[in-house]
């Protein structure tokens, strides 16, 4: 209904401007006919006047004169009758064009007002429909994210270095739009060769960022004719350990704990580990094994970290949005001007919802004291979380650009989705691997001390 009304009200706006321009035609054509005739009425006069004063010189006063302004009289008569006739016209015609005029303001001032509302509308029906695209959005990602998690070490480790080499390019394209040329092939092969060690030779892989740079000064002394600049050979380095080394971390923790005995969730689980076992055995063995360890406790660790991150993504925005007054960059000016719109009231809302979803994680992994090494846990996800996310802004705001790349609609680049968790991967890491055995092997010495069994 709202794209017909507006149809016909263009072509009201269209015949209306039609109407005038003809309108504008007749009214000059108008003006030059009474301008011609005004000119032959000048002209009359003074040719009469001429004769007049030629024949007062011979004849009596009387006669010729009364002729003579009678016939002036007969001359002026009609031409002041189609000047008279020719102004009436100029003043209808100018009188309906003022008429057509006003119409069509008044067409154009309901065809913008239509128009303003249309777009108002349209406006609103975008803001409606984007957070309904959002939540599906977010659905469909989250049950991707845990078939992928949980699909097992391999699956895991080459879907995580695709993504990550991606990332590692917008990275560079981005240095690359500033005028920076950083060494970009030896920094993709390293931070493949960082997630390939993490998954088949752990032990070789923190070694892997040293030789990766000193292969990378290598190359920039031996391929480059000219001597490389220090942001090239910095931008190169920050590549392979921001999105390279970092990340790698999480293929690690996927490693971690053979089973699922020590979590609650054990018992419902068994009967899928079972069913997914006998398949891959049933495979021919000439076929690869693609699952390996399809859920550990490592990963039940990954997918609820990153739950736990996600979600204090969106309850920063909703608690900010709520509450925010405090901007961020009153206690941190770097970071207000990198993200402006972040607020103090917003992050803390994002740690307490954090803290909610890994108390709950800590509970099913059976983490000693659980409801404090839960959400003492989930404030540190949510600080790190944040600081993914702010390094990521000021890495764009000083490049002038929005956006890492758009491979994703609405959502920018693989970056853009990924910077909040790229920091937790040590920190997750050094919690499955060092804290939490620590932590229980306390709880297990207190409790043979105390003569109680431990659960």
């Amino acid at each position: 209904g709202t794209a017909t009304t507006t149809t016909t009200m263009t072509a009201e706006v269209e015949e209306a401007r039609t109407r005038l321009l003809k309108a504008c035609g007749e009214l000059m054509g108008a003006m030059e006919r009474a301008e011609k005739k005004a000119a032959a009425a000048t002209a009359a006069a003074n040719a009469t006047e001429a004769a007049t004063l030629s024949s007062s010189t011979t004849l009596t006063e009387e006669g010729p004169m009364v002729g003579t302004n009678a016939a002036a009289a007969l001359v002026a008569e009609p031409m002041s009758t189609d000047a008279t006739i020719s102004g009436v016209e100029a003043s209808a015609e100018v009188a309906l064009t003022t008429t057509e005029v006003k119409d069509l303001a008044d067409t154009d001032a309901e065809t913008s007002s239509s128009s303003s509302s249309t777009s108002a509308s349209a406006v609103v029906a975008a803001k409606k429909k984007k957070p309904r695209r959002s939540v599906l959005f977010g659905a469909v990602m989250g049950a991707l994210v845990a078939c992928w998690v949980f699909s097992g070490n391999y699956i895991f480790t080459a879907v995580f270095t695709a993504m990550t080499i991606l990332g590692q390019l917008e990275y560079y394209r981005m240095c690359m739009s500033s005028g920076i040329y950083p060494a970009r092939r030896i920094s993709v092969v390293g931070a493949a060769s960082m997630f390939v060690t993490a998954l088949f030779a752990p032990e070789l892989h923190q070694i892997c960022l040293p030789l990766f740079g000193i292969g990378a000064m290598i190359w920039f002394l031996t391929m480059r004719r000219q001597v490389s600049t220090i942001p090239e050979i910095a931008t190169t380095f920050t590549g392979m350990f921001y999105l390279g080394y970092v990340p790698s971390f999480w293929v690690r923790i996927r490693l971690l704990g053979g089973g699922l005995e020590p979590t609650r969730i054990a018992p419902l689980v068994a009967p899928l580990l079972g069913f997914i076992g006998k398949t891959a055995d049933s495979l021919p063995n000439f076929l690869p094994k693609a699952v390996h360890l399809p859920i550990t406790e490592g990963s039940v660790f990954i997918f609820w970290t990153w739950l736990c991150i996600a979600f204090a993504d969106v309850g920063g925005y909703f608690f900010g949005r709520a509450f925010g007054k405090t901007k961020l960059g009153r206690i941190a000016p770097a970071a207000g001007v990198a993200s402006p719109n972040k607020t103090v009231e917003g992050f803390l809302g994002g740690c307490l919802v954090s803290s909610v979803l890994a108390a709950a994680g800590a509970w099913v992994m059976r983490w000693p004291l659980w409801y404090l090494s839960g959400p003492i846990h989930g404030v540190y996800l949510a600080l790190l979380g944040l600081v993914g996310d702010l390094t990521a802004s000021m890495l764009k705001r000083d490049a002038g650009i929005k956006d890492f790349g758009d491979l994703i609609p609405e959502h920018g680049g693989i970056m853009d989705r990924v910077d909040s968790y790229v920091f937790t991967a040590p920190y997750g890491w050094l919690v499955c691997a060092y804290v939490i055995p620590w932590l229980r092997r306390v709880a297990a010495g207190a409790a043979a001390a105390a003569g109680v069994p431990v659960p």
